[in-house]
């Protein structure tokens, strides 16, 4: 459990950090620099160990695995995620990306064959409703509009895909090994942002750039690889359920270093989403004949 309380600790505060340093980083140099960060970090872990690995665990189907959730997880969701708080505060941000569990469940069912139970379906509706909620504030302030949340639903559909397609993976393959290829291959990924982000280390303040250091370090590096390992030892569906917490603790942090918090709407939207989560949960009671 440690290292799921430091994955939500970690990523609640990287919500913040993106606000903060997108100022002066845009989305795509932000993500290169994380994961370029993240790599370097995570490299004097995975390559002394390279050899430890099973052999023949690199398959054609691994392989397209590990990329995949590079692609998605890794790159796609940085610069969608960077991109969405540069319209959404960091707790409206939060509460949208937390629907990822849910979409979780709905991708078990339809790839994994598990079935769409009635509180699945009913705890759908019932998110897609607390979005709508928060789509609907979107013209209370300018910092909220429909492209941010737009964005910010694209993540999370990445997250939810990743966390499917990452669970076999780590049948193979260890916590930090998984992770470090993530990064790398995401880092490639983001290189046509490497002209962005030399101009954006020459010309930003060195806080923000010692921001870029931080999310690379312990949001990136720290908190992907805590979750990859306590994603190898629990069920992929509770280990998401964990994530409620994080817009919680968003929003907290984002009220106490950023003095900003969502708009009413983004709340009651936000605790409708996350209700409709906690409802795809509840299992049926085995009735006794």
């Amino acid at each position: 459990m440690f290292a799921v309380v430091i994955t939500l600790l970690l990523w609640a505060s990287a919500f913040v950090g993106i606000r903060i340093i997108g100022a002066n980083y845009s989305p795509g140099a932000l993500s290169l620099g994380r994961l370029l960060i993240g790599t370097l970090v995570l490299s004097f872990f995975a390559i002394p160990t390279l050899k430890k690995l099973p052999k023949g665990w690199l398959t054609w189907r691994t392989g397209f695995a590990i990329f995949a959730y590079s692609l998605m997880w890794f790159a796609g969701y940085n610069v969608a995620l960077n991109t969405a708080e540069q319209h959404l505060d960091a707790g409206t941000s939060a509460l949208l990306i937390n629907i990822a569990p849910i979409l979780i469940a709905i991708f078990a069912g339809i790839f994994l064959r598990e079935g769409f139970p009635r509180w699945l379906v009913i705890g759908g509706v019932v998110s897609l409703a607390g979005v709508a909620l928060i789509a609907l504030g979107s013209g209370q302030r300018s910092s909220v509009d429909l492209l941010g949340i737009a964005l910010c639903l694209l993540a999370a559909v990445f997250a939810a895909l990743s966390v499917i397609i990452q669970k076999p993976v780590l049948r193979s393959i260890n916590a930090v090994h998984a992770t470090w290829l993530g990064t790398g291959i995401g880092a490639i990924c983001c290189l046509p942002f490497s002209g962005e982000l030399i101009a954006a280390i020459d010309s930003a303040p060195i806080g923000s750039t010692l921001g870029v250091v931080y999310l690379g370090i312990f949001p990136t590096a720290i908190a992907f690889t805590s979750w990859a390992y306590a994603l190898s030892r629990f069920n992929a569906g509770q280990l998401a359920a964990s994530t409620y917490l994080v817009p919680a603790i968003t929003v907290l942090m984002s009220w106490v270093l950023l003095n900003e918090t969502p708009t009413a709407w983004g709340f009651i939207g936000g605790f409708v989403a996350l209700l409709g989560v906690a409802i795809t949960r509840i299992r049926p009671r085995n009735r006794l004949d």
